[in-house]
């Protein structure tokens, strides 16, 4: 009787955990759509030199974050807009006010200056 127990209450549990993954999954697709076939959080991780400056507005900027965000500027502008706007960049504590004007501080000329992101204008 104690092997149906523990299976009747395992079946629950799976069964919460696929939902609970699947939905966190399909927030991540809707927002990595704008990645082409990437997946945000391989993006968001080609950006982790920019980590730092993304959470401080005061924050230096590396050359490395600039070097990967004038790259993604070219391959997938839209992209570069998802990534602070993302549940992930949520959960690292980015802050897309301070994390969307990058480009204008590492003085990239091509970036998409004036384009909506979220609620945010880029700078």
């Amino acid at each position: 009787m104690a092997h149906n127990s523990r299976v009747a209450m395992f079946v629950p549990l799976s069964i919460l955990m696929v939902l609970v993954i699947s939905n966190g999954l399909v927030r991540e697709a809707g927002v990595a759509g704008e990645c082409r076939r990437t997946w945000i959080g391989l993006a968001a991780a080609s950006l982790s030199p920019c980590l730092g400056a993304a959470k401080g507005a005061q924050a230096k900027v590396p050359p490395p974050c600039c070097a990967k965000v004038n790259a993604l500027i070219r391959t997938s502008p839209r992209c570069l807009c998802a990534v602070p706007l993302s549940p992930l960049a949520k959960q690292t504590g980015i802050l897309p006010a301070t994390a969307i004007p990058i480009p204008k501080r590492c003085n990239i000329r091509s970036r998409p200056a004036g384009k909506k992101c979220g609620r945010y204008t880029v700078p």
